[in-house]
Formats: structure tokens, C-alpha cells, sequence
């Protein structure tokens, strides 16, 4: 409900950055060598002497004006409901927002991040209680510090920083929002490392550890090949357990954690070293168990998100991958063996075939994502501090790799905000923002509270930061560029070499200040080496023209500048920059795209202040459209093409070689997977840590493409990488021709089996028949089902539109097909599988109270026919029950108890199979890999890639190697 309160005139980010571009020549500081630059310098002689403090100037804020005094306030009522029965789950009426953020970002925020109890006085109200709790903090925290050369440094500090999150041109990570300024602990970092070795009271430390980290809703990684192999003995004489056993214990207890938590899965990485004597075993983890809940579904347990069997299967609360040597991925180039090692002695155990090595796991992550896999040589060549120690893991979502028990914590600048109009990228409030934004980060170091002491220990003596950015996929379509496409990837190299070479310049004047990191006197040289590799690493990068070349000349500038300022006072921190996922976050600075990811679709919906929600063309697009020369009247022809088709083939007036520029990760025009892996290599050598981005890949993917992608994310330096093929945890089979030669050699029996013909069952004149009617996102229709005598459902009609039209057309011929296929006896049930799920628009809110959300017209319908024509026992095994029955479930009662129209039906007929003749006999060979195949097709097919949200039942959406809800702001891993 918005009516806006303050008497100033409107100004949106837009106009707001058009002010902050105006002040560019009052930008005037003093730099630690004492020469005039145009950016925020320092005041100090030698390294580790407190000589001033950070002297800071505006660059967003003018002097005498608050922030808030600039923008247009207005009330706004946020109402969440529930998914399953349309109670509401939350409600904060006349919340206070600025006028140009989002309804969206509006909900996120209020739900997820207003600390205090609901409906008392102690509950925040505002965005402006908010920014000042964090922003507040941080100025307080940095004078303390001794931060600032004066109290006016830092008032100008708290005001550019509250300035910068007003106008969404960042966001710190969630935990940041959560705690500080409250009386929570301090936790500010949403990545950790832990560390195990081959000990019982090491391994029972790593629960415990972990349970915490998971208990206050962030995530972990370990690394479990310190453990010793399977293969390998005890002091005591007998067999080891092996890594793999223990990880049984550690999914079951992030699974409790997890069940007993808020909204948010445990996110969780397990790493094993590829040399590792077990490390087939840890391959193979995740596929077997992929297996299980096919087979168990299909013999009827509820192996649904949430279902009471799904606690039966194993290892489903971790990412898993294999950390890969130099040595090993040369063997699969050489086509040689390979050793692994025994964890005691370092002593070879066995030999194996490294290319066949390699092959299990591509078919591994070919049938169900996991594992991912990780570059081990290429990331300690980067690392800051390898006298500390190697690196050995990373955080669930892989973007951050450090030592063990260390954290990270992370903040994204939204690139839109600094594309000008004129297509080029404000270079100098960029900088500017990033100097706010890294000293901000910095600081909160100082008065962080972390999980353990040893992380506590180890971030308070390297002080690792993760900062990185949100947008860049909008950004390359707002400026005419293809994602994919080198003239992209330069502008993207670019960005992230200015980004990381502004944070460590700007490290090394607070090193100026407050003295290095405590580790750094013994990393120096190693230190130093790393940051001339980032240096040298712009002279390898290829401009196309004038926007990505002054981009680069500054990036180039700034690693040269801050590589001097480091050489003589250190740098303050061993890590500065990461690309992480940004699901949260990005939802609440209203950015189209993710972290580095390209947009997702052309089409998505907007959130109404008013409630409900309404389908619109990406703003970008149009952005593009006027970058690429197109007029007015050519521009809304082509948006509202893409309104109706969700893609631009065959759009008027639009030029074919521009398509490219309107690629997305999905849809009529998605990006080959080798374009993903490209982007992330042109951005990988300007980031200190590594980048958290899934590729995704086709279903018709083959392995050898599986293999094709992790072995070229090596060859063009990647520190780590994950591959998901579309719906491969649906229970898509292995192709023979795909699988391991192994699979096809194995031994195959002939054995007669007898082949089925169906004979139609046609429906009587007068049959029984219901007919509903519905809407879905807005578009009404009727569904008229007619039944067989003894209620087995047989004739299926549809109307959505006036006769004669398209639509009416294939509703008919959809209506026939259907009703045909079950008056031969196809199931109805397989029916409900399929088409389940399936997402096209119209989607979105119904009318039905037992079905309140649909991903598109015929996911309603099968989810009716299901309600109506299915006996509870194969409905609930498909996850589909009426609202009563889920509210009966929720309250701990048995929901097949309660009463509903269903008592009244013979079920024993319902959706019964045709007549069968016995035709012929055939002979079959190779039962073995049919009955692998029959298990695998018959598994949920109607389950959707992305899970649904835990707290508002939305479809998350792919966010790097996570998930993230747009509807609450909920995620699966890091934000």
C-alpha cells in the first residue's frame, strides 16, 4: 500500500547517481606517499604505526544533507502467505521504504532481516533502523580502531556507506544483517573452513564444529583425506572406517540441524583428495544414492522433500568434490596411471588408470551433479600464504578457499548502478565505492564474534575478505554485448581486475594505519609474488574498445600503485575478493542477475506493492535495445514479441547477429556450457578466492561433455568448477552409448520375455463426468473429466479460449491425446508424473484452495485430475494433497484419515488399465541394463531442478552452485 510521506521531490537511483556523477571534481584526498589523487588515500610514515588514520572524502553525499533527506519515503504493507494453505506466515504492516525499491526487495528485507519480535515496539519498521544499526556499527567500531584521522572522517565514512546501501549499490552478506548492532553475537562471515584429521577427537570436533556453524545459518567446508583409507590399518590391527563411513554421521546430523532449524538447509562441502585410497567410493557416494530414492519411490515411500522415508538415504545434505593435482589431470592427458597413496605413509597402495579415474567422475556428476571438482595445484599458486599452510578446501558454494578453520565474509557491489548512459562504466565511483566498501568489510573484523576460537584465531591474524559484485550478465545486455562473446568476457576481466586491484591498494593503505595482517611477516614474499601474478595478469587481456580498455587502464594503474604501497607497508588483508552467488542480497539491491551469472530468462515477474504480481520483459532488455540503435517504436515491438514468446527468434525488426546479445541461461537461446566456463576463466586471475558458479549443461549432454568441461576448466585455470545437466536427478537413464565402456562389457543373459498389447476401453454414451472451473496467473478455463462407470477417469476436456482460435485449437488436440492414452490404459498416475511441474506461463496464484500455486496450466490439471482421481496412497507418494490433508500432516495427525469425497469413490477402479492381449513373444537381451533402466524412468520425473523453498514454497532459482527463493529471500548456501 504505498503513499508516499515526504515532501521532497521524487528521486530514483538513477537520478541519484546522475547527482553523485556531478560531484566528481570535489573528490579530493592525500595518499601515503603525500602526492594529490582523486581517490581516498592516507595519512602515514611506516608500517604498522597508527600515524592518523584513513582521511576520508564525499564522493555520493553532500555535507549538511542526510542520505535519507534525499529520497521519497512511503508505507508499505508486507503479507506473506503460506504455500500449502494460504495462512499467513508473516505480516508487518507500514513498513517504511524509499519509493524506488522494489515490492520484492521490499518483502525480502522486512521478512528476513527487521530484527525484534513481530507486532511489539522493539521491531524494526524501518529501512532506515537498519542501516543505521549496521552503519552505526561500523563507524564506531573504525574509531575505536583507530580507522579515521578525525571524528568528521568518520561522519563523511558512516555517511557514504549509508548513502551506498540506501541507493542498493551493495549489500553486505546476510549474516550481517542478521547480527550486527543487536545483541546477538557479532557474527559477520557466511563462509568457514574447517579442518579434521585422522583422530576420533578430531572427527567428533568436526560435528560439533560444523553443528554450530550450521545452528547460527551459515555454511562449511572440509576436507576429509588426513583420515585414513578403508584400506588401511588401525594402530590397533584392525580396519580403518574411512572418510566415506564418517560422513554418514555428519550428513545425519545437518539433517537434524537442518529440520530443526529456521528456513535454510544445511550447506555443507565435503573435499577428497583425488590420490585418496577411497576416493572411487566418495565418487560414486551421491549416484548409489540417487538409486535408492528412485527405487524407493517407486515402490511407494514418500521420498518427497520433507517425506517421512527420505531420511533413509544418505549424504544429501553436502556438495561433495574431488580436489584434483596437476599431476593426476597430466596423467588423463598421457593417458597413464596414477597412484593412490596411503594417508599414513604417503606410500603408494594401488595403481589406477587416471582417464578412467577421470571418466567416473564425469558419469558420477553426469548423473546427479556431484561431485564438482577442484583445481589443487592452481589454487596454491594463487595463495597469499602458503608458509601458513596449503589450502585444502573451500566453503559450500566453492567461491572461498583459505587455510583451514578460517571464515570469510562476504559484500557484492551491483554493477548496474555505475553503467552511464552512455554505455561506459563510471570507473571513478566504482573505486570510490569499493575503498567504502572494503575499509567497511575490514573493520567489521575487529569486533566480529566467530563459532570457535581456532576460527576466530586464524581470521583475526589473516582477515580474509570476499568482496565481489551482482548484475555483471545485466550489464553486459544493457551494454549490446553477448555474454558470451569475447568483447563480454573482457569487460568482465576488466571490472574484476579493478575491483581486486582498488581492495588490495586500498588493504595496503589501511596496512598504512593499523599495520599488515599478523600473518603477513612470514608470507611476505609469497604475498608479494601473488600480487604481481594479479598484476601481470592485465597485460594478458584483449580490449575491443573504449569502455573495457579505460577500464583496464585503471584496473592497471591500481595493482600497479597498491603493489608499491604494499612492498613498503604490507597489505591488511591475505584475501580480499571472491565471486559468490549473491542470492539474498542481489534480491534486495533489485538486481536482474546474480553474481557473474548471465540473466536467467528474457521474462520474469514483478511484485506488486498492492499484492499479487504481475509477468514483465526484463528492463534490460529495452536498455539494450536503445544501446543497439533501435527506435522507439521498434524497441516496444520487439519487448512485447518477447512478452508473448519469452524469446527474440524471429522478433521484428530484430537484426539476427544481435540475438546473441539476448542469450540467457535458459530458455529458446541458451548459452553453450563452454561459454560459462570461459566467462569464469577471463574473471578468474583478478579474484583472490575462486568463483561459485554451476555450468549447466543440456539433458541430451553426454559424459564426454562432462569430461570436456572439467578438463578444460584446468587448462584455462579455473580454481574450481561444478556441472549440473538438466533434470538429472529426475531419473533420466544412462544411455549405453554414454556410460563407461566397463557398463557395456558386462555380461548379458538372453532370456524370453512376453510382449503386451493395449485394446482400447471406450467410455459409454452416458458416463458420470465433473467440471471445474479455474485460473491460473490470471487465465481461466474449465476442465470437464467424464469417468467409466466404475470411476476409472477416461476423457479429459480443456477450454481456455474462444473457438477457433490457436489455443483453443491445441487444447483440443492436447484433450484427445490424453483422453485416448487412457482409454488404452495409460495410468493416470504417469500422467501426474509427467506433466507436473512443467513451467510455462500462464503461472502463478490459482483459485483452487487445495492447489494455490501452479508452475504452469497443465501442472494445474494433473495436480486437479490427481486430487480427484487418485487414491491418497499414489497421491501423496507424487507429493499432491489437499489442504486439509497437509494441515492434518503439519499437526502430526495421519492426513489419510481425513474425510473427504474420496471416501465416497471405488478406488480399486480408479484410473484402471485397458483390457491387455498377449501378442507375441520377443527375446530380450541385456536384462541387466533394462532393469537399471526401468528403475531409473520410473523415477519422480514431475520433481523441477531447483527445490522448493522450506519457508515459502516457491521454485528457488539457480544462484551459483546454491539456490536462492525470490519470494522470501531464503537460500541454500552463501549470501
Amino acid at each position: 500500500m504505498a503513499s508516499g510521506e515526504a515532501s521532497v521531490p521524487h528521486q530514483t537511483a538513477n537520478s541519484a547517481h546522475a547527482k553523485a556523477s556531478n560531484k566528481k571534481n570535489r573528490v579530493k584526498t592525500t595518499r601515503t606517499d603525500g602526492k594529490k589523487t582523486s581517490t581516498t588515500g592516507t595519512k602515514g610514515k611506516h608500517m604498522g604505526e597508527n600515524s592518523g588514520g584513513l582521511t576520508i572524502s564525499r564522493a555520493f553525499t553532500s555535507e549538511g544533507v542526510h542520505p535519507y533527506d534525499e529520497v521519497v519515503w512511503e508505507k508499505r504493507d508486507v503479507v506473506m502467505t503460506n504455500w500449502r494453505d494460504g495462512t499467513v506466515n508473516f505480516e508487518q504492516r507500514g513498513v517504511e521504504f524509499p519509493a524506488f525499491w522494489s515490492q520484492n526487495a521490499t518483502q525480502i528485507v522486512t521478512s528476513k532481516y527487521f530484527r525484534g519480535a513481530v507486532g511489539t515496539s522493539q521491531r524494526e519498521h524501518s529501512l532506515k533502523q537498519l542501516i543505521d544499526r549496521v552503519a552505526k556499527t561500523y563507524r564506531a567500531a573504525g574509531e575505536k580502531g583507530g580507522y579515521f584521522a578525525s571524528v568528521a572522517d568518520a561522519e563523511v565514512f558512516e555517511a557514504e556507506l549509508t548513502w551506498l546501501i540506501l541507493h542498493q549499490y551493495f549489500s553486505f552478506n546476510s549474516p550481517v544483517w542478521f547480527n550486527v548492532g543487536t545483541e546477538s553475537k557479532q557474527q559477520v562471515s557466511a563462509c568457514f573452513i574447517l579442518s579434521v584429521d585422522d583422530t576420533m577427537e578430531s572427527i567428533l570436533d568436526w560435528y560439533k564444529e560444523e553443528g554450530l556453524i550450521f545452528k547460527g545459518g551459515s555454511g562449511s567446508g572440509v576436507n576429509l583425506s588426513d583420515i585414513r583409507s578403508s584400506k588401511e590399518l588401525l594402530s590397533s590391527g584392525g580396519n580403518a572406517s574411512g572418510p566415506v563411513s564418517f560422513m554418514r554421521g555428519a550428513d545425519a546430523s545437518a539433517g537434524t540441524i537442518k529440520s530443526g532449524g529456521a528456513t535454510r538447509r544445511a550447506a555443507k562441502m565435503v573435499v577428497l583428495d583425488i590420490d585418496h585410497p577411497d576416493v572411487e567410493e566418495f565418487i560414486d557416494t551421491k549416484a548409489r544414492e540417487e538409486d535408492k530414492i528412485r527405487a524407493l519411490r517407486d515402490a511407494g515411500f514418500d521420498m518427497d522433500l520433507g517425506g517421512e522415508d527420505i531420511v533413509s538415504v544418505q549424504y544429501q545434505n553436502a556438495n561433495n568434490s574431488v580436489r584434483v593435482t596437476d599431476e593426476f589431470m597430466a596423467a588423463v592427458e598421457k593417458g597413464t596411471d596414477f597412484a593412490l597413496r596411503a594417508r599414513t605413509t604417503g606410500e603408494p597402495i594401488e595403481r589406477r588408470d587416471a582417464r578412467e579415474l577421470f571418466r567416473k567422475v564425469a558419469t558420477a556428476a553426469w548423473e546427479c551433479a556431484d561431485p564438482g571438482i577442484q583445481y589443487d595445484d592452481t589454487i596454491n599458486e594463487w595463495h597469499t600464504c602458503p608458509v601458513t599452510g596449503r589450502i585444502t578446501a573451500s566453503n559450500p558454494c566453492s567461491e572461498y578457499v583459505h587455510i583451514d578453520n578460517s571464515s570469510c565474509n562476504l559484500a557484492s557491489l551491483n554493477l548496474m548502478k555505475f553503467l552511464n548512459d552512455d554505455g561506459s562504466f563510471d570507473v571513478e565511483h566504482f573505486t570510490k565505492a569499493v575503498e567504502f566498501v572494503i575499509t567497511a568489510m575490514e573493520i567489521s573484523i575487529s569486533f566480529a564474534d566467530f563459532p570457535t576460537e581456532k576460527i576466530g584465531e586464524n581470521t583475526r591474524a589473516y582477515r580474509q575478505l570476499g568482496i565481489g559484485y551482482s548484475n555483471l550478465g545485466a550489464l553486459l545486455m544493457a551494454s549490446g554485448l553477448p555474454y558470451d562473446s569475447p568483447e563480454g568476457r573482457s569487460v568482465s576481466a576488466a571490472i574484476t581486475s579493478l575491483m581486486t586491484g582498488v581492495s588490495y591498494r586500498r588493504s595496503a593503505e589501511i596496512a598504512a594505519v593499523v599495520g599488515p595482517y599478523e600473518g603477513y611477516a612470514k608470507n611476505a614474499e609469497a604475498h608479494q609474488a601473488v600480487m604481481r601474478k594479479h598484476e601481470a595478469a592485465c597485460e594478458q587481456v584483449e580490449t575491443f574498445n573504449d569502455v573495457d580498455a579505460t577500464v583496464l587502464r585503471a584496473a592497471t594503474q591500481e595493482w600497479h600503485r597498491g603493489n608499491e604501497l604494499g612492498a613498503t607497508h604490507g597489505w591488511r588483508n591475505s584475501q580480499a575478493s571472491v565471486l559468490a552467488p549473491t542470492g539474498t542480497i542481489s534480491f534486495m539491491m533489485d538486481a536482474d542477475t546474480t553474481g557473474i551469472e548471465p540473466d536467467l530468462a528474457l521474462v520474469k515477474y514483478k511484485k506488486l506493492v498492492g499484492g499479487g504480481s504481475m509477468q514483465i520483459v526484463n528492463q534490460t532488455v529495452g536498455r539494450a535495445l536503445d544501446r543497439l540503435g533501435y527506435t522507439a517504436e521498434e524497441r516496444q515491438a520487439i519487448v512485447d514479441y518477447i512478452a508473448e514468446h519469452g524469446h527474440v527468434i524471429d522478433a521484428p525488426h530484430l537484426q539476427k547477429d544481435h540475438y546473441p546479445v539476448f542469450d540467457c541461461a535458459m530458455g529458446e537461446r541458451s548459452i553453450s556450457p563452454m561459454g560459462h566456463v570461459q566467462m569464469m576463466a577471463a574473471a578468474q586471475p583478478f579474484l583472490s578466492g575462486a568463483i561459485s558458479k554451476t555450468v549447466n549443461v543440456p539433458e541430451t549432454a553426454t559424459v564426454e561433455d562432462f569430461e570436456r568441461i572439467y578438463f578444460e576448466g584446468w587448462k584455462q585455470g579455473l580454481k574450481a568448477l561444478a556441472v549440473y545437466r538438466d533434470n538429472c536427478k529426475v531419473g533420466q537413464p544412462l544411455s549405453i552409448s554414454k556410460t563407461d565402456q566397463k557398463a557395456t562389457e558386462k555380461s548379458t543373459q538372453t532370456q524370453k520375455v512376453v510382449e503386451y498389447r493395449p485394446v482400447r476401453r471406450r467410455l459409454p454414451k452416458v458416463r458420470p463426468s465433473q467440471t471445474v472451473s479455474f485460473a491460473v496467473g490470471g487465465a481461466e478455463g474449465y476442465l470437464t473429466a467424464s469417468s467409466y462407470p466404475d470411476d476409472g477417469v477416461g476423457e479429459v476436456f480443456l477450454k481456455m479460449s474462444k473457438q477457433g482460435s490457436t489455443l483453443a485449437g491445441m487444447m483440443d488436440a492436447f484433450s484427445v491425446a490424453i483422453s485416448i492414452a487412457l482409454q488404452y490404459g495409460v495410468p493416470l498416475e504417469k500422467y501426474v508424473e509427467k506433466f507436473t511441474n512443467m513451467r510455462f506461463e500462464p503461472a502463478g496464484m490459482t483459485d483452487d484452495p487445495d492447489v494455490r500455486m501452479a508452475a504452469s496450466v497443465v501442472d494445474y490439471i494433473f495436480r486437479r485430475l490427481a486430487l480427484d482421481y487418485l487414491p491418497f496412497e499414489k497421491r501423496a507418494a507424487l507429493g499432491i494433497m489437499t489442504t486439509a490433508e497437509r494441515t492434518a500432516e503439519l499437526n502430526g495427525d495421519d492426513p489419510s484419515l481425513v474425510h473427504s469425497s474420496e471416501t465416497e469413490r471405488e478406488f480399486a477402479a480408479m484410473s484402471a488399465s485397458a483390457p491387455i492381449e498377449k501378442v507375441v513373444e520377443v527375446v530380450q537381451d541385456n536384462l541387466g541394463a533394462t532393469a537399471r533402466e526401468d528403475i531409473l524412468t520410473g523415477s519422480r520425473s514431475r520433481a523441477a531442478d531447483a527445490p522448493l523453498c522450506m519457508n515459502c514454497g516457491t521454485t528457488m532459482r539457480p544462484s551459483g552452485s546454491c539456490y536462492a527463493c525470490e519470494g522470501c529471500g531464503a537460500t541454500s548456501g552463501c549470501s
